[in-house]
């Protein structure tokens, strides 16, 4: 059937589509369900560009949320491709999903560990870091999130350097900027925040030392000892230390592959844990889940926070990774506006610009004077140096067209893998394909070990992140994070195929990797 021919189903009215309300998922998907089946039948071929937001609305009567909810959908389903500035196309079979995706979660109230078998965050890292060192060098490294080196540009940022050094030759001796933040600094982040939807005064924003310390402060401003937490389940092994060292409580939330937290179960723990003082999410590719949360689900998460007086630590650090027509926008952008915001917003540059400057910067809302004593007493001022670097940079032509290439370059390593992974791995094996990023979540079969594949794979020169790292609660440990940071090169897929056989080897009766089995090596990366 023609493209034109796609009718609309008879529900699908500005009326049925109330924000969070049980007729949009229906909804959406019933119209996505059309082009699915337009795609499958070949009436839209791969290759071919899907309608537009736009046209979406103006075909089918709905609303631009729902368009959206629309696309998104189909490439959640691995039908459909977003094109920066482009548009949204059918996928090549190649591409599409080859693996289930994991599963949505089968509890919505928060989770608690077992006291008999807890063992703190911090030790069992540890425990996981000192066995990566005793591998030794040369180990492949399928584990970390965090792009190759070869995916930014050395040279342009050399020259970036140069000329900044050249315009400004004292700028390494008069010392840091005071006060805590240059001005420059500011007003550029200021006016990146504004592309994205956010509006920010410059003397809201402050400079950090990476994501990492702008999280830290943000617990330390929230919180004392003996509070409580709320994170996603499961969620980055970072912020689980984080709350463990200052003597916090992590509780953690059921989250979703696709939407992120579980607003029901986290309203759930705030009516019921009288010493909750904030949540921690990660709204865009969250980690290691890869989930995106909606637009109606940040207004819903704000809201909340709002209702029961919760801070909203809100951890932006992926957002540029993302494939989207569209900027996306954070919580902050239902926040309270000013010192009356009840999002503490958290951003680095480090994963997108420039790794080795650690350039990161906060937004603090109504904590925002407690954030400037704090870094203030701890780290003084921050160096001008890498602030004027980033100033000159972020927003720039040659700025965007750097994470365009980027996004193309992780899309085309996050698909290998996937091929690879659904190669190689175990029969029952789920993936989900997220809509950007660094990394792959997947669920393995009942009866595989990742933290028992973390040592094997370690004895065949192969590292990577067992799904343990990601919660304090016990339930991960069948499903393993995979990094698609480097470029996938014949040593990749050879070590795809190893972890392929060590997780067939668990699977198999009193099963045991050879005596002789060798360390992967012998193929360049």
């Amino acid at each position: 059937m023609p493209l034109r021919s796609i009718a609309s189903p008879p529900s699908a009215t500005h009326g049925s589509e109330a924000p969070g309300g049980s007729g949009a998922p229906t909804l959406y998907r019933q119209l996505a369900g059309l082009y699915e089946q337009a795609v499958a039948s070949g009436s839209l071929s791969p290759g071919m560009r899907l309608p537009s937001v736009r046209e979406l609305c103006q075909r089918h009567g709905v609303s631009l949320t729902t368009a959206l909810q629309v696309l998104r959908h189909l490439e959640e389903r691995g039908v459909a491709e977003a094109r920066e500035r482009v548009g949204y196309f059918v996928r090549h079979p190649a591409h599409a999903a080859l693996l289930p995706a994991v599963r949505e979660p089968e509890v919505h109230e928060p989770l608690q560990p077992d006291p008999q078998v807890f063992a703190g965050i911090n030790e069992r890292i540890s425990v996981f870091l000192e066995k990566a060192r005793l591998a030794g060098p040369g180990v492949l490294d399928l584990g970390s999130a965090m792009p190759a080196p070869s995916l930014f540009d050395a040279a342009a940022l050399n020259r970036l350097a140069i000329g900044l050094l050249r315009e400004q030759p004292d700028v390494l001796v008069y010392g840091p900027s005071a006060p805590t933040t240059h001005a420059e600094f500011q007003q550029a982040m200021a006016r990146h925040a504004l592309g994205f939807g956010v509006s920010l005064s410059p003397d809201e924003i402050g400079a950090t030392h990476g994501n990492s310390e702008a999280v830290n402060l943000a617990l330390d401003a929230i919180a004392e000892p003996g509070d409580v937490i709320a994170v996603e389940s499961p969620t980055f092994f970072g912020i689980l230390q984080a709350i463990e060292v200052r003597g916090l409580r992590a509780l953690e939330i059921p989250s979703s592959p696709r939407t992120g937290i579980s607003l029901e179960a986290l309203e759930l723990a705030a009516r019921n844990e009288p010493r909750l003082k904030g949540v921690v999410v990660v709204p865009h590719l969250q980690m290691p889940l890869g989930s995106v949360m909606p637009d109606s689900h940040k207004e819903r998460l704000v809201a909340l926070c709002v209702e029961y007086g919760l801070a909203l630590v809100e951890d932006d650090i992926y957002r540029e990774f993302v494939e989207s027509p569209q900027p996306l926008r954070p919580a902050k952008a239902w926040d309270r506006p000013g010192e009356a915001g009840q999002v503490i917003y958290c951003a680095s540059l480090s994963k997108s610009f420039a790794p080795g400057l650690r350039q990161g910067w906060m937004s603090a809302g109504r904590w925002h004077a407690r954030v400037q004593m704090l870094k203030f007493a701890r780290t003084r001022n921050m160096q001008s140096w890498s602030q004027l670097l980033a100033a000159r940079s972020v927003g720039s032509p040659a700025y965007e067209r750097h994470l365009r290439r980027m996004r193309v370059q992780l899309r085309e390593q996050r698909e290998a893998s996937a091929r690879a992974i659904a190669r190689y791995f175990p029969q029952g094996t789920r993936l989900s394909l997220p809509p950007g990023g660094i990394s792959l979540w997947m669920e393995l079969p009942a009866g595989i070990s990742t933290s028992r594949l973390y040592d094997e794979a370690l004895a065949r020169g192969i590292r990577v992140a067992p799904g343990a790292m990601f919660s304090n609660t016990g339930r991960y440990d069948h499903f393993l994070r995979m990094s698609c940071g480097m470029p996938f090169t014949p040593r990749v897929e050879e070590g795809y195929r190893v972890l392929g056989e060590l997780m067939a080897a668990q699977q198999r009766p009193a099963a045991a990797v050879a005596p002789g089995a060798a360390r992967l090596g012998g193929l360049r990366a």
